[in-house]
């Protein structure tokens, strides 16, 4: 079938309308009319290759709140008209230990992403979410509870499951001591979900104009990370600190925070980090520094249950589809509290 979306064509082009096929509905798809589509920065890395690997054209978009319009002769947990949504991939091998584990984001065999992707059964590339639809395996698409913003649910499925999956595997609840590392879209989604959960939380930043709103989204104390005074105060504090900074920076001071056995998990920064890490905190007090990616489904389906229950979504600036270049540029600013959305229905009045 014939669509339409927004692409990026080269590493050095602007994104704009392309068209393009997605496949006919196998026996177990949804076809879905995507409503909103957040805007992550790894869209922007993609588009513009900064991790290498990008296969072009790229339609990126990995933050998909739609309505069912469509199912396959085989679909039995959606219906036509239902408010769904769809995350970072579209598929996994399915028989793998993580896979059976519901850890399909650690697929053994490499899951298939929602964009940048091939088809695991017939080769075709993977498009993502700046689109009008998309077709997707229904044990891949996920269900919104009633009574939250669609626009505000779209981030949930990337950033708020990227900071999710470190809170719960490291069993984060009341009374846990959890700090969290920059405040942007993946840092604000982390307070609200820690908060939530019942933790003692902290944000670490270097910006003490974000303090108000730190405390808005659920912080009860803010550390300032160039106050040496401040971050001595904090010294063996932290059970868990989630380290949300997606550029290269060292982690050193931030080790001394953790308690005993504590953890640093690094959520926002993917690749080499050039600063030469000092073990003997880490040995003297049997400390850890980690990495989490995304959550499977099954943790990705808890986590928007919970944001229903709790009243959790995404702080957002709603764009239209023909403002994503300036959004990008507005990314690498910083100039976004917090995530942007696209209004997909301003799609095709674009083009």
């Amino acid at each position: 079938m014939n669509v339409h979306g927004y692409a990026a064509q080269s590493a050095t082009s602007e994104i704009a309308p392309f068209s393009f096929e997605r496949r006919e509905l196998r026996s177990n798809d949804v076809l879905i009319e995507i409503l909103y589509c957040g805007v992550c920065h790894s869209d922007l890395h993609t588009a513009r290759n900064d991790w290498g690997g990008t296969k072009y054209p790229v339609v990126p978009g990995h933050e998909i709140v739609g309505r069912v319009l469509e199912t396959g002769s085989a679909v039995g947990k959606f219906s036509v008209g239902q408010i769904v949504a769809v995350g970072c991939m579209v598929d996994s091998c399915r028989h793998c230990h993580n896979c059976e584990a519901g850890l399909e984001q650690y697929c053994e065999n490499s899951a298939t992403f929602t964009y940048n992707g091939k088809d695991r059964h017939d080769g075709m590339p993977t498009y993502g979410g700046y689109s009008d639809r998309i077709v997707v395996s229904e044990d891949f698409v996920l269900s919104v509870p009633d009574g939250l913003d669609l626009a505000a649910v779209a981030p949930v499925l990337c950033a708020g499951i990227t900071t999710w999956s470190p809170l719960r595997h490291w069993k984060v609840g009341p009374g846990s001591r959890v700090a969290v590392v920059g405040l942007g879209g993946l840092g604000h989604m982390a307070l609200k979900l820690a908060k939530a959960l019942g933790a003692e939380v902290t944000l670490i930043s270097r910006s003490p104009g974000k303090a108000d709103d730190a405390r808005r989204l659920g912080a009860s104390e803010v550390v300032i990370s160039t106050d040496e005074v401040q971050m001595a105060a904090v010294k063996g504090k932290f059970e868990l600190i989630i380290d949300t900074v997606p550029n290269m920076h060292e982690l050193n001071p931030y080790i001394p925070l953790l308690s005993t056995s504590g953890t640093l998990v690094l959520v926002g920064f993917l690749g080499n980090l050039d600063e030469m890490l000092n073990t003997r905190p880490l040995i003297m007090g049997r400390k850890s520094i980690a990495g989490s990616l995304i959550g499977g489904i099954p943790e990705t389906q808890e986590l928007l249950d919970f944001c229903g229950e709790h009243g959790i979504v995404s702080d957002i600036e709603t764009i239209r589809m023909d403002q994503i270049n300036e959004a990008y540029e507005r990314m690498l600013r910083s100039d976004v509290k917090y995530r942007f959305v696209i209004d997909m229905a301003t799609l095709n009045s674009n083009e």
